[in-house]
């Protein structure tokens, strides 16, 4: 842990570093004390002090029983310490005493509680439960920090001084505390690049058709109001403005610098604008990581000059960003088309989709509030700007194309806090089977290379769309209409074909196209003709004119049975286009509010500007019925994502999690990494509070099997241990129902002769008490390259790889995710009791797969596990797992 280090987000936006002290930080710790006053110093030293002893340096910078931390930022090349935070173990004990030195003019920027954070997860994976630290009574600070933290705070007062102290598990008050912490910093991080005061373009050219001159005249174009600086060493003027040889000599203070540069150029570029003070950059230049390994070592750099400088950076490789927000007015891209202002903010790692996307939006007349080409997103991630638009009052609807996840564990905890008050649709690219892997166990076979995604999304509560064409169909009608409360449609069509079209198409995706109530049918029968059919869908004729549209619309609307209306239009010689799209616009009026209405215009000439006409602003329009269809099933899932419950997490005693952090640092002392035996995960399990099939593990020969089966009592199972037996019983490594000794005697006698036969060597036997009754499970956890643990649930036993009838979500899981899990397993009926069976012990399965995920939370080096089958017995008799399987791999950090 000593080359621990994290990249963290201050409260006012600037970022910083967080690493462990080391003995070269003394002289930098000497001058963070000169900048603490004398109260501080008393506070902290419980007196006056004059200067750091040398006992004061030792204590901060050595490794033994305690851990210190520093935060620490860069100007110029310099590193500068902020902070300094430190714990303590007590001997023989897993309470830990703590402190904090920030100087005088950075207190209240939020370094102390990143500290504490920090030191928390370290101390947590090192043992410690408790921190415990000592505060003057007049410490307001301090104690701000403590309560600032999420952790539930224990004081008492003794004289002047609080003794405080606080469990750092990591609750869900405290994760909450994080979590909000983490987006309000990184929100206002970005201020900077999306609302800045001041812009330089460091690459405005004199020329006409380059990158750098597209950006300065789409600046200039679309009205930035603040001082605008071009950068150009070897001009003085550039589109009519004041040219900067470089960003240093502008003289002023420069919120946002957009580099178009020669990627040589780039890094020195980087340079200036931290010696600045610039606050964000955005970098158009491409050459990078995406091209070499040079490249990538080169954007490592950027990255770090940028993060130690406190500054934020989008791209490299990217095509910028904009903001149609009136009070800004930033077109920092070199799009050639500008979009309308509107409430959808966009994000895309793909620079020329991006151009793509922004011109869709301006054909479709989909106003956009905020966009963002991040490129290889070396350092803003899609995760910062959902961080953003949070509490964006312009963003309604957010839209993404993803190609890679930065940290998908802050995703996980971002998403659906947003999700659930604004939708996220989302394009993510990688469903091709190109990159799966080569498996050693059932949970990586299972996992194709996508299914992490799904359950991510799944999750989370995004919206996920195969093609930009459905993310932009979905996005027009979520950024227009209320989300739909139910799966009934009501559809209203002037052609047969296409309503018929529709209704097959909802069917396909969940919805349903309800009887209207006895009213409504008799209201249109009032005056739609005696040909149409009133059924839904409504079909009114060809021939139906605007008046019929606008009536028609709006009892379907009206009707109780509706959740949502969708009006077809087909274009005849009787009607006109223009007149029919204003009625449907007032009679969507009509509808309530709770209700969205979508259209079919089935017209090459595209859709009438008068469906934009009426009170109820833009309706969407599709060309074909299967596009609404699929815009208003996805719609309908979320709606009903966003009515879930959001679950508890079941978290292991303090007792359990040492227990099984001393099993793993025994196993990987005595084997390293790779499969452990099966005696080990059994107890690992155990200590996590899972039940496995009594058992015993035997030498290879068949009198040591008998004697164990003998200790068991019968019948039992009888198993082969042999090194990469993966399918024991492809391999006849498995006897079942063996009854009395003689029948052991013989299974292991014919075992070790087919498993010689076959090349293998026989280690020895796992001899288990049979579970005769109930329905066979699995339960898995693959690691996604990207996305890290993958737990899996399914039906289990032989042919699980065969059915591959299995349920994935991303850990950490919880109880409402269990649930999902196995609700939308194809066997589910197997755990009701089927064809007269006793319902199985469901809620055992759930309790199985619950501490499954805290294990992994736990065992940050556990890659993979296979526990198949777990048997789960009738209801109230729990579930016992049978055979199983664990890889340990090098340990991953977690944030």
């Amino acid at each position: 842990m000593t080359d621990a280090r994290f990249e963290a987000i201050l409260r006012d936006g600037t970022s910083i570093l967080l690493r462990m002290a080391r003995p070269d930080d003394r002289e930098s710790l000497i001058a963070l004390f000169g900048r603490m006053s004398p109260t501080s110093i008393r506070h902290r030293f419980f007196g006056a002090k004059r200067e750091l002893a040398e006992a004061d340096l030792r204590y901060l910078t050595s490794d033994d029983t305690q851990v210190a931390m520093v935060a620490t930022i860069c100007h110029d090349r310099e590193e500068t310490i902020l902070g300094v935070g430190r714990y303590v173990t007590l001997p023989d004990s897993h309470i830990a005493e703590v402190a904090f030195d920030v100087g005088d003019a950075d207190q209240g920027r939020g370094i102390g509680t990143l500290l504490l954070d920090h030191l928390a997860r370290i101390g947590r994976a090192r043992g410690v439960t408790t921190f415990r630290a000592e505060v003057e009574a007049d410490n307001s600070r301090m104690l701000d920090v403590f309560a600032r933290s999420g952790f539930v705070v224990r004081q008492s007062l003794d004289d002047r001084t609080l003794h405080v102290d606080m469990p750092i598990a990591d609750t869900d008050r405290f994760l909450a505390a994080a979590a909000a912490r983490e987006r309000s910093a990184a929100a206002r991080s970005l201020r900077a690049i999306f609302a800045p005061a001041s812009v330089a373009v460091i690459g405005a050219s004199r020329t006409q058709g380059t990158i750098g001159r597209a950006i300065l005249d789409n600046l200039i174009q679309d009205g930035f109001g603040g001082p605008l600086y071009p950068i150009n060493p070897k001009a003085s003027e550039v589109a009519g403005r004041r040219c900067y040889p470089s960003i240093g000599a502008i003289g002023s203070h420069v919120d946002l610098a957009v580099i178009a540069v020669p990627a040589p150029l780039v890094e020195t570029a980087v340079h200036e604008c931290a010696a600045a003070g610039v606050r964000g950059v955005v970098v158009i230049t491409a050459g990078f990581a995406e091209v070499s390994a040079v490249g990538r070592e080169t954007e490592r750099r950027l990255c770090a000059i940028a993060r130690s400088a406190g500054m934020r950076m989008i791209g490299p490789n990217c095509m910028g960003v904009l903001s149609t927000d009136p009070a800004v007015r930033l077109n920092a891209t070199f799009s050639p088309v500008s979009p309308p202002i509107g409430n959808v903010s966009m994000a895309t790692q793909s620079g020329a989709l991006g151009l793509a996307m922004i011109d869709y939006a301006r054909e479709l007349e989909l106003g956009i509030a905020e966009f963002a080409s991040i490129g290889n997103k070396a350092d803003v991630s899609v995760n910062d700007l959902l961080a953003y638009w949070h509490d964006d009052p312009r963003t309604r609807v957010i839209a993404l194309y993803l190609e890679s996840f930065g940290n998908p564990r802050t995703f996980t905890r971002l998403a659906p806090e947003i999700a659930r008050e604004r939708p996220i649709v989302a394009v993510k690219s990688g469903r091709s089977a190109a990159g799966i892997r080569a498996a050693s166990s059932h949970s990586a076979a299972l996992a194709s290379l996508d299914v992490g995604i799904d359950a991510l999304f799944a999750q989370t509560g995004v919206i996920r769309t195969d093609t930009l064409e459905q993310l932009f169909d979905v996005v027009s009608l979520l950024s227009s209409q209320p989300v739909p409360v139910g799966p009934r449609i009501g559809v209203v069509t002037n052609a047969g074909g296409p309503g018929i079209l529709l209704a097959d198409a909802c069917e396909a995706r969940g919805l349903t196209l309800p009887t209207l109530a006895p009213h409504t049918v008799e209201a249109l029968r009032a005056f739609l003709p005696a040909q149409a059919g009133l059924a839904n869908p409504v079909d009114m004729i060809a021939s139906a004119p605007a008046l019929h549209f606008e009536a028609a619309i709006e009892l379907v609307g009206r009707d109780p049975n509706i959740d949502a209306v969708v009006a077809i239009y087909v274009p005849v010689l009787v009607t006109q286009p223009d007149e029919i799209a204003r009625a449907i616009a007032r009679g969507a009026a009509a509808v309530p509010a709770e209700k969205p209405v979508a259209t079919v215009f089935m017209s090459s000439k595209g859709t009438p500007a008068g469906l934009s006409s009426g009170p109820r602003g833009p309706i969407p329009s599709y060309s074909f019925p299967e596009n609404a269809a699929m815009a208003l099933g996805a719609a309908v899932r979320y709606g009903a994502w966003r009515k879930r419950p959001i679950g508890t997490r079941l978290r292991l005693t303090v007792e359990q999690e040492q227990a099984i952090r001393a099993q793993i640092r025994a196993s990987r002392t005595a084997h390293g990494e790779g499969w452990l035996p099966f005696d080990e995960i059994a107890a690992l399990l155990g200590s996590a509070g899972i039940a496995v099939a009594d058992h015993r593990t035997t030498a290879p020969e068949a009198g040591a099997a008998t004697t164990a089966a003998l200790e068991l009592g019968f019948p039992v199972v009888l198993k082969a241990i042999a090194p990469g037996l993966v399918h024991k019983t492809d391999a006849g490594g498995v006897a079942l129902d063996l009854g009395d000794a003689h029948a052991v005697t013989l299974a292991a006698d014919a075992m070790r002769a087919r498993l010689m036969a076959n090349g293998s060597t026989l280690e020895g036997f796992l001899v288990q008490r049979q579970i005769r009754r109930g329905v066979e499970a699995f339960v898995g956890v693959t690691t996604d390259p990207s996305l890290g643990p993958l737990l899996v649930a399914g039906i289990g036993g032989i042919a699980v790889e065969l059915y591959k009838d299995v349920a994935f979500r991303v850990t950490p899981v919880t109880d409402v995710d269990a649930a999902e899990m196995t609700d939308q397993l194809r066997g589910r009926p197997l755990l009701d009791g089927f064809r007269g069976a006793p319902p199985a012990d469901r809620e055992a399965l759930l309790d199985v797969l619950m501490r499954v995920s805290a294990l992994v939370e736990i065992v940050p080096e556990l890659a993979e596990l296979d526990m198949n089958p777990v048997v789960v017995l009738e209801r109230g008799a729990g579930a016992v797992t049978v055979d199983v399987r664990m890889r340990l791999a090098p340990k991953q950090v977690r944030e």
